[in-house]
Protein backbone atom coordinates (compact mmCIF):
# COMPACT_ATOMS: atom_id res chain seq x y z
CA UNK A 1 0.00 0.00 0.00
CA UNK A 2 1.16 3.40 -1.16
CA UNK A 3 2.26 6.64 1.65
CA UNK A 4 0.20 9.01 0.90
CA UNK A 5 2.44 11.97 0.04
CA UNK A 6 0.52 14.18 2.38
CA UNK A 7 0.80 12.00 5.41
CA UNK A 8 4.13 11.58 4.92
CA UNK A 9 5.39 15.51 4.72
CA UNK A 10 3.82 18.18 7.06
CA UNK A 11 2.99 20.82 4.63
CA UNK A 12 4.50 23.72 6.83
CA UNK A 13 7.81 22.49 6.36
CA UNK A 14 7.58 22.39 2.39
CA UNK A 15 8.82 25.26 0.13
CA UNK A 16 5.39 26.71 -0.61
CA UNK A 17 4.83 27.00 2.88
CA UNK A 18 8.56 28.28 3.49
CA UNK A 19 7.87 31.33 0.67
CA UNK A 20 5.25 32.58 2.85
CA UNK A 21 7.69 32.36 5.74
CA UNK A 22 9.94 34.08 4.17
CA UNK A 23 7.53 36.99 2.81
CA UNK A 24 6.33 37.68 6.25
CA UNK A 25 10.05 38.74 7.29
CA UNK A 26 10.28 40.66 4.13
CA UNK A 27 7.19 42.34 5.24
CA UNK A 28 7.67 42.84 9.20
CA UNK A 29 11.51 44.06 8.58
CA UNK A 30 9.91 46.68 5.92
CA UNK A 31 7.61 47.67 8.20
CA UNK A 32 10.45 48.01 11.24
CA UNK A 33 13.07 49.69 8.84
CA UNK A 34 11.05 52.31 7.21
CA UNK A 35 11.75 55.26 10.08
CA UNK A 36 14.92 54.62 10.00
CA UNK A 37 17.07 57.65 9.37
CA UNK A 38 20.63 57.89 7.50
CA UNK A 39 21.30 54.29 8.67
CA UNK A 40 25.26 53.36 8.96
CA UNK A 41 25.44 49.51 9.23
CA UNK A 42 28.32 48.17 11.47
CA UNK A 43 29.41 44.82 11.31
CA UNK A 44 32.01 43.00 13.40
CA UNK A 45 32.62 39.90 15.44
CA UNK A 46 30.19 38.75 17.92
CA UNK A 47 33.60 37.01 19.80
CA UNK A 48 35.19 40.21 20.98
CA UNK A 49 34.95 41.18 24.41
CA UNK A 50 34.01 44.83 26.59
CA UNK A 51 37.42 47.01 26.84
CA UNK A 52 39.24 45.58 24.21
CA UNK A 53 40.52 47.73 21.06
CA UNK A 54 38.12 46.83 18.75
CA UNK A 55 34.82 46.77 21.19
CA UNK A 56 36.09 50.54 22.28
CA UNK A 57 36.55 51.61 18.60
CA UNK A 58 33.15 50.58 17.44
CA UNK A 59 31.79 52.26 20.78
CA UNK A 60 33.42 55.44 19.74
CA UNK A 61 32.32 55.15 16.46
CA UNK A 62 28.92 54.71 17.01
CA UNK A 63 28.57 57.63 19.55
CA UNK A 64 30.24 59.87 17.08
CA UNK A 65 27.54 58.38 14.12
CA UNK A 66 25.01 59.25 16.51
CA UNK A 67 26.22 62.46 17.08
CA UNK A 68 26.15 62.89 13.86
CA UNK A 69 22.76 62.30 13.00
CA UNK A 70 23.28 58.91 11.73
CA UNK A 71 20.95 55.65 12.86
CA UNK A 72 23.27 52.78 14.03
CA UNK A 73 22.63 49.05 12.59
CA UNK A 74 24.14 46.04 13.86
CA UNK A 75 23.27 42.18 14.04
CA UNK A 76 21.97 43.29 17.48
CA UNK A 77 24.11 40.14 18.93
CA UNK A 78 27.08 40.30 21.51
CA UNK A 79 30.87 41.80 20.40
CA UNK A 80 31.36 44.84 18.32
CA UNK A 81 27.38 44.45 17.80
CA UNK A 82 26.91 45.51 21.15
CA UNK A 83 30.17 47.81 21.68
CA UNK A 84 28.30 49.44 18.39
CA UNK A 85 24.92 50.01 19.94
CA UNK A 86 25.98 50.86 23.58
CA UNK A 87 27.88 53.73 21.68
CA UNK A 88 24.94 54.97 19.89
CA UNK A 89 22.79 54.70 23.12
CA UNK A 90 25.32 56.31 25.10
CA UNK A 91 25.27 59.52 23.00
CA UNK A 92 21.90 60.65 24.44
CA UNK A 93 20.60 61.37 21.03
CA UNK A 94 21.26 57.44 18.90
CA UNK A 95 18.86 55.36 17.31
CA UNK A 96 20.08 52.03 17.61
CA UNK A 97 18.73 49.11 15.58
CA UNK A 98 19.49 45.68 15.93
CA UNK A 99 18.69 43.01 13.10
CA UNK A 100 19.20 39.22 15.22
CA UNK A 101 19.63 36.35 13.65
CA UNK A 102 18.57 32.87 14.88
CA UNK A 103 21.48 31.07 15.34
CA UNK A 104 21.90 27.72 17.60
CA UNK A 105 25.18 29.56 19.19
CA UNK A 106 26.79 33.06 19.92
CA UNK A 107 23.76 35.28 19.00
CA UNK A 108 21.67 36.43 21.88
CA UNK A 109 20.68 40.17 21.66
CA UNK A 110 22.37 42.64 23.12
CA UNK A 111 20.77 45.28 26.03
CA UNK A 112 21.56 48.53 24.02
CA UNK A 113 19.19 47.66 21.06
CA UNK A 114 16.21 50.04 20.62
CA UNK A 115 14.20 48.73 17.88
CA UNK A 116 15.04 45.18 17.32
CA UNK A 117 13.77 42.46 14.87
CA UNK A 118 14.35 38.64 14.75
CA UNK A 119 15.32 37.21 11.04
CA UNK A 120 15.53 33.56 10.29
CA UNK A 121 17.20 33.82 7.37
CA UNK A 122 20.20 35.47 6.46
CA UNK A 123 19.48 36.52 3.29
CA UNK A 124 16.18 38.65 4.00
CA UNK A 125 18.12 40.28 7.00
CA UNK A 126 20.97 41.44 4.62
CA UNK A 127 18.77 43.51 2.29
CA UNK A 128 17.74 45.21 5.53
CA UNK A 129 20.87 46.29 6.19
CA UNK A 130 21.67 47.15 2.39
CA UNK A 131 18.19 48.78 2.18
CA UNK A 132 18.35 50.99 4.61
CA UNK A 133 22.32 51.81 4.64
CA UNK A 134 23.99 55.10 3.74
CA UNK A 135 27.46 53.74 4.70
CA UNK A 136 28.86 50.81 6.42
CA UNK A 137 31.30 50.25 8.88
CA UNK A 138 33.34 47.04 9.07
CA UNK A 139 35.28 45.98 12.19
CA UNK A 140 37.42 43.17 12.38
CA UNK A 141 35.57 40.31 12.51
CA UNK A 142 35.18 36.12 10.89
CA UNK A 143 33.40 34.42 8.02
CA UNK A 144 30.33 36.29 8.39
CA UNK A 145 32.02 40.11 8.69
CA UNK A 146 33.92 39.37 5.68
CA UNK A 147 30.96 38.27 3.94
CA UNK A 148 29.10 41.06 4.50
CA UNK A 149 31.94 43.35 3.64
CA UNK A 150 32.45 41.56 0.09
CA UNK A 151 28.90 41.58 -0.39
CA UNK A 152 28.16 45.45 -0.22
CA UNK A 153 31.41 45.91 -1.95
CA UNK A 154 30.65 44.06 -5.01
CA UNK A 155 26.87 45.91 -5.17
CA UNK A 156 28.19 49.13 -5.05
CA UNK A 157 31.48 47.82 -7.63
CA UNK A 158 28.12 46.41 -9.44
CA UNK A 159 26.33 49.84 -9.18
CA UNK A 160 23.49 47.37 -8.32
CA UNK A 161 22.69 49.60 -4.79
CA UNK A 162 23.23 53.69 -5.04
CA UNK A 163 27.23 54.80 -3.64
CA UNK A 164 27.46 53.58 -0.31
CA UNK A 165 30.76 54.52 1.94
CA UNK A 166 32.75 51.67 3.14
CA UNK A 167 35.14 52.01 5.76
CA UNK A 168 36.90 49.07 7.59
CA UNK A 169 38.70 49.84 10.86
CA UNK A 170 41.56 48.46 12.19
CA UNK A 171 44.57 48.55 9.93
CA UNK A 172 46.24 45.49 11.18
CA UNK A 173 44.03 43.45 10.87
CA UNK A 174 42.44 44.34 7.35
CA UNK A 175 45.87 45.57 5.75
CA UNK A 176 46.87 41.43 4.54
CA UNK A 177 43.35 41.14 3.01
CA UNK A 178 44.06 44.19 1.31
CA UNK A 179 47.44 43.15 0.11
CA UNK A 180 46.16 40.31 -1.08
CA UNK A 181 43.52 42.12 -3.42
CA UNK A 182 46.05 44.66 -4.90
CA UNK A 183 48.76 41.92 -5.57
CA UNK A 184 46.25 38.66 -6.37
CA UNK A 185 43.53 40.26 -7.86
CA UNK A 186 44.57 43.85 -9.27
CA UNK A 187 48.52 43.07 -10.16
CA UNK A 188 48.40 39.94 -10.87
CA UNK A 189 48.85 38.69 -15.23
CA UNK A 190 44.99 38.92 -15.84
CA UNK A 191 43.66 41.85 -13.63
CA UNK A 192 40.09 40.57 -12.14
CA UNK A 193 39.19 44.27 -10.91
CA UNK A 194 40.11 47.68 -11.85
CA UNK A 195 42.47 50.13 -9.73
CA UNK A 196 39.00 52.28 -8.56
CA UNK A 197 37.35 49.57 -7.38
CA UNK A 198 39.43 50.16 -4.38
CA UNK A 199 38.56 53.74 -4.34
CA UNK A 200 35.36 52.08 -2.79
CA UNK A 201 37.20 51.21 0.43
CA UNK A 202 38.39 53.55 3.45
CA UNK A 203 40.87 52.35 5.72
CA UNK A 204 41.27 53.65 9.05
CA UNK A 205 42.08 53.44 13.22
CA UNK A 206 40.93 56.57 13.17
CA UNK A 207 36.83 57.64 14.41
CA UNK A 208 37.15 61.18 13.05
CA UNK A 209 38.31 60.46 10.01
CA UNK A 210 35.52 57.76 9.39
CA UNK A 211 33.15 59.95 10.31
CA UNK A 212 34.61 62.96 8.31
CA UNK A 213 34.48 60.36 5.23
CA UNK A 214 31.43 59.21 5.85
CA UNK A 215 29.75 62.56 5.96
CA UNK A 216 31.59 64.07 2.89
CA UNK A 217 30.53 60.85 0.65
CA UNK A 218 26.85 60.94 1.95
CA UNK A 219 26.68 64.58 1.11
CA UNK A 220 28.34 63.79 -2.50
CA UNK A 221 25.68 61.18 -2.70
CA UNK A 222 22.73 63.51 -1.74
CA UNK A 223 23.91 66.14 -4.36
CA UNK A 224 23.54 63.25 -7.23
CA UNK A 225 20.19 62.58 -6.09
CA UNK A 226 19.07 66.09 -6.93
Amino acid sequence: MKTNKWEKDDFRNMDPWRLFRIMSEFVEGFEHMSEVNKGVSIFGSARIKEGTKYYELAREVSKNLALAGFDVITGGGPGIMEAANRGASESGVGNTVGLNIDLPFEQTGNPYVQHGINFRYFFVRKVMFLKYSSAVVVMPGGFGTLDEFFEILTLVQTRKVPSTPIVLMGEKFWSGAIEWIKEVMLDSEDAMICESDLDLIKITDDPQVAIEYIEREYGRAKLKDK
